[in-house]
């Protein structure tokens, strides 16, 4: 009897073998070959699912971009029913600074990731797209949370999202401890009303 092989399945292998050779060898890494010997797969294998390397890289992007917004939907659903709009603020921000072993593996891939966009403009629609889409349902947040009007909510959540990315880069690249991010995040907070 053949096996039965789950095409969903096999291309998240895949993307988590991305993923490792991303976090291991930065995006410069990356090709269908090397990702297929990190899969213990084939480079055939690979091929079958992702025609080219921007077709892999695409998918481990959306991957990666459902994988944080599942994290996000965690961290608000763990605040319980009918949190106040500013802990969910927080509890949203919190997402950029990485925090934990895992956090901070996701986080570099996110930073690899943001760089191959920086330079292809095919990819760096698809993340300015899923950024506002963020910064619409983080501005809305932020009309309850601080009593703001929509333009002023507007640029507060661009700055506070803005804060809280730069504040993570920081940790993943900089040294800063996670402790003083949030103390700085937490400061930035108190200084728009937000707590």
């Amino acid at each position: 009897m053949p096996k039965i092989v789950d095409p969903a399945e096999r291309r998240a292998l895949i993307a988590d073998a991305l993923f490792r050779v991303i976090v291991r060898d930065g995006v410069g890494g990356v090709s269908l070959r090397n990702v297929a010997a990190e899969a213990n797969v084939t480079a055939g294998m690979v091929q079958h699912y992702f025609a080219s390397k921007d077709e892999l890289m695409a998918f481990a992007m959306q991957t990666a971009a459902t994988r944080y917004e599942q994290r996000i939907g965690a961290s608000v659903a763990a605040l319980g029913e009918a949190p106040s709009p500013a802990a969910v603020v927080r509890a949203v921000l919190l997402n950029f600074i990485p925090q934990t072993d895992d956090e901070l593996h996701d986080g570099r891939i996110s930073l690899q990731f943001q760089a191959y966009a920086a330079i292809r403009d095919d990819h760096s629609r698809s993340l300015a797209q899923g950024e506002a889409q963020l910064r619409h349902w983080f501005t809305e947040l932020l009309e309850h949370a601080a009593d703001a009007d929509a333009q002023s909510a507007s640029a507060r959540a661009t700055a506070l999202l803005a804060t809280a990315e730069g504040l993570g880069l920081t940790v993943l690249s900089a040294g800063l401890s996670a402790s003083d991010a949030l103390a700085a995040l937490d400061a930035q907070l108190i200084a728009n009303g937000i707590r």
